[in-house]
C-alpha cells in the first residue's frame, strides 16, 4: 500500500506538487494519469525517495522508503530505464542488484526468463533497444518480489507483445494482492489495465476514483442511430436537453435520450431504425474533460482554418513554384 498526506514539493517558487493525499491499495491496478508538468514523475520520486518532499508524508507498507531495511523485497520501480551501468551485461547487472538484499543467483535466472531478456542477457545493457532496456528495467523492479510495484511508462518503446506481457503481468501480480501502480501516456492501454485512476494536474489531484466511476462521469453519454429518415427522425428527437448531430449520411449522434427512448419514439412514429447502439465515453474523452484546466504546455490546434495551417498551405504553395 502507498499512503500520501498532504505531499508537496517545490522548486523554488514553483510548485512541483502541491499537497496531494490519496492511497493505492493492493489488490488493484491503479493508474496515474496527468498532463506533461503535473507532477506525476516527481510524486513517484518521492515515494521511492530519490526526491524529498518539501511537506506531508508519503510511506509504502507502512513505513518511508528509507526506513525499510529490505527495499527491493518492498518496493520494486521503474523510473529510468537508463539507469543502469552501460557496460554490464543484463545479468550481471542484476546480479549485483541481488547481492545487495542476499536474493538468489535463481532469481535473477527467473525475472530474466519472465521479461524475455534470456537471449541477450549476456549483452551490455548500453547497447539495448528502448523497448529491451525497458524489459531490463522491469526484470530489475520484480527483482526481489516486491509487495509494491511503481512502474513510470512501462510500456514506452515495446511493441504490442511486450505492451500485451505488462498489461498481463500487472493484472497477475494485482490479482495476487500486490499493489500496482503505473503510468502511461496510453490512454487505450490504460483502460484495459487499470481498475483504479487518479489524476493529477497542476500538482493537485483532480480525479481518484475507479475507472469506471471516471468514465461515467465524463461527457454526456451519446446514442448512435442509423435510419433512411435523418430528417424526420431528427425533427422528432428535438427538445429541451436534446442534441442531435449528423455525423455522416444516414447517421444520428443524440445526446439527452437514451436508447429506450430513442426506440419507443422512432417505432411510434412508424420510423425506420436499423442501428441503436449506446455510445461509451473513451477514457481519453474522460480524460481530457477532467485535465481540460491544467494542461500546463499548450500546443496550438492544428485545423483547416488554423493560422498554423493557413502558413503550412502558404509554405507548400510557395515550395512549389
Amino acid at each position: 500500500m502507498i499512503e500520501a498526506v498532504n505531499l508537496a514539493k517545490h522548486y523554488g517558487a514553483k510548485i512541483a506538487v502541491g499537497g496531494v493525499t490519496f492511497t493505492v491499495n493492493p489488490g488493484l491496478v491503479t493508474g496515474f494519469l496527468g498532463p506533461n508538468g503535473a507532477g506525476k514523475s516527481t510524486t513517484m520520486r518521492m515515494i521511492v525517495g530519490l526526491d524529498k518532499p518539501t511537506a506531508g508524508t508519503v510511506t509504502v507498507n507502512g513505513k518511508r522508503y528509507a526506513d525499510h531495511k529490505d527495499p527491493l523485497h518492498q518496493v520494486g520501480a521503474l523510473l529510468d530505464a537508463k539507469a543502469v551501468h552501460t557496460s554490464r551485461s543484463a545479468y550481471n547487472h542484476l546480479l549485483a542488484m541481488a547481492a545487495t538484499h542476499n536474493i538468489p543467483t535463481k532469481r535473477v535466472n527467473e525475472v530474466i526468463d519472465m521479461t524475455g531478456l534470456a537471449a541477450v542477457a549476456k549483452k551490455k545493457a548500453g547497447g539495448f533497444s528502448l523497448g529491451m532496456g525497458q524489459r531490463l528495467g522491469i526484470a530489475s523492479a520484480l527483482l526481489g518480489d516486491p509487495q509494491t510495484l511503481i512502474l513510470d511508462e512501462p510500456v514506452n518503446g515495446l511493441d504490442p507483445e511486450g505492451v500485451l506481457w505488462v498489461r498481463n503481468l500487472a493484472k497477475h501480480l494485482a490479482g495476487q494482492g500486490k499493489t500496482i501502480f503505473l503510468s502511461s501516456h496510453l490512454m487505450s492501454e490504460m483502460a484495459q489495465t487499470a481498475d483504479h485512476l487518479i489524476v493529477i494536474g497542476r500538482g493537485k489531484i483532480i480525479a481518484d476514483a475507479p475507472i469506471a466511476t471516471i468514465l461515467a462521469g465524463g461527457q454526456q453519454k451519446k446514442t448512435r442511430i442509423r435510419t433512411s429518415e435523418v430528417t424526420r427522425l431528427s425533427a422528432l428527437l428535438a427538445g429541451a436537453g436534446v442534441t442531435v448531430e449528423c455525423p455522416e449520411n444516414e447517421t444520428l449522434e443524440v445526446t439527452g435520450l437514451d436508447s429506450r427512448q430513442i426506440g419507443a419514439l422512432a417505432m411510434e412514429n412508424q420510423v425506420l431504425v436499423y442501428e441503436l447502439t449506446p455510445l461509451s465515453n473513451s477514457l481519453e474523452e474522460a480524460y481530457f474533460d477532467l485535465t481540460k484546466d491544467s494542461v500546463e504546455y499548450q500546443s496550438q490546434e492544428f485545423t483547416e482554418d488554423s493560422p498554423a495551417a493557413a502558413d503550412a498551405a502558404a509554405s507548400a504553395a510557395t515550395k512549389g513554384h
